[in-house]
């Protein structure tokens, strides 16, 4: 059994794009600039761009942080986001969710420049992901892919299945293995809550992806001998063993199935890293027009 390393091959990829940012400023090209709306107090959002951030700071780029109050109205947050797309010193923009119930998400992602939608959520570069064109793709979609690249991971004629239909996960991640790509070119079954037979569609899985948002849902008895399994989980559970007193685990039930796997991601440090590096990789793209 194999773990793939997330924060190991994050810290290869970030060192890659400040060794490229390093590039643009010896070439008096501008640092690429990367902008993060954040609406009200929630912690876990809080966390994300502090980290967002860090991370940014870590590669060279410029990060910029827009912070208002929950009771900002629709029409304010609109008319920030068009300040922003109209701002050509700001490459990148991300407008963390959850929002307040008040203020549309589709209104918000949809008003967005997706020249700018390093998030990689708007329609259009949905759209062109799904037509197999250049288009920003979703952050954690984008992440796994590379740690299945990274990793010598082969997924030409495989059987992928996907545990989770959300649009920011697993919904892309179906569509990008089922591309003509590497990765890629898988047979590509996509299961979720309403799939009847899901135990015995996931035990046929060559590569299983793990969406699902709940708490240890897949045990061996769901993987296959030999599978290679991404688990996107994230839960904190209480437990005495910590400082914190608290510890973080995933969708999959990782002591179980780990010993069944040939390949398989950890909770923390396997897809987490990955997130936010899949970030600054999408705004070097934009930051280079590229898409």
């Amino acid at each position: 059994m194999n773990i793939i390393d997330g924060k190991k091959i994050a810290d290869e990829i970030k060192s890659e794009i400040a060794k490229e940012v390093k590039e643009m400023l010896d070439n008096n090209t501008k640092a690429p600039h990367l902008a993060a709306i954040i609406v009200g107090d929630d912690p876990a959002s809080q966390t994300y761009v502090a980290n967002k951030e860090k991370a940014c700071h870590e590669v060279g780029f410029i990060s910029s942080v827009y912070k208002y109050p929950s009771t900002i109205t629709e029409k304010e947050l609109l008319d920030t986001i068009d300040f922003i797309n109209n701002d050509d010193d700001i490459d990148g923009l991300i407008v963390q969710q959850p929002l307040p119930k008040h203020i549309s998400v589709d209104k918000v992602i949809e008003k967005i420049n997706y020249t700018k939608d390093v998030d990689g959520f708007h329609p259009i570069n949905f759209g062109k992901m799904a037509s197999n064109l250049p288009a920003f793709i979703a952050a954690t979609p984008l992440g796994i892919l590379e740690l299945l690249k990274r990793a010598g991971v082969e997924t030409e004629g495989k059987h992928c299945v996907v545990l989770g239909r959300s649009h920011i996960v697993g919904s892309p991640m179906s569509i990008l293995l089922a591309r003509n790509t590497n990765p890629g070119n898988c047979t590509v079954s996509l299961c979720h809550s309403k799939t009847k037979n899901l135990k015995e569609i996931s035990a046929q899985a060559d590569i299983l992806i793990v969406a699902m948002g709940k708490l240890e849902y897949v045990k061996a008895d769901m993987v296959k001998e030999g599978a290679v399994v991404i688990d996107v989980g994230l839960h904190r559970v209480p437990s005495n063993e910590t400082k914190s007193g608290f510890r973080l685990k995933g969708d999959v039930k990782y002591d179980e199935v780990s010993k069944k796997c040939s390949y398989i991601t950890p909770v923390p440090g396997g897809v987490g890293p990955m997130t936010i590096t899949a970030l600054l990789m999408n705004t070097l793209k934009a930051a280079k027009k590229e898409i």
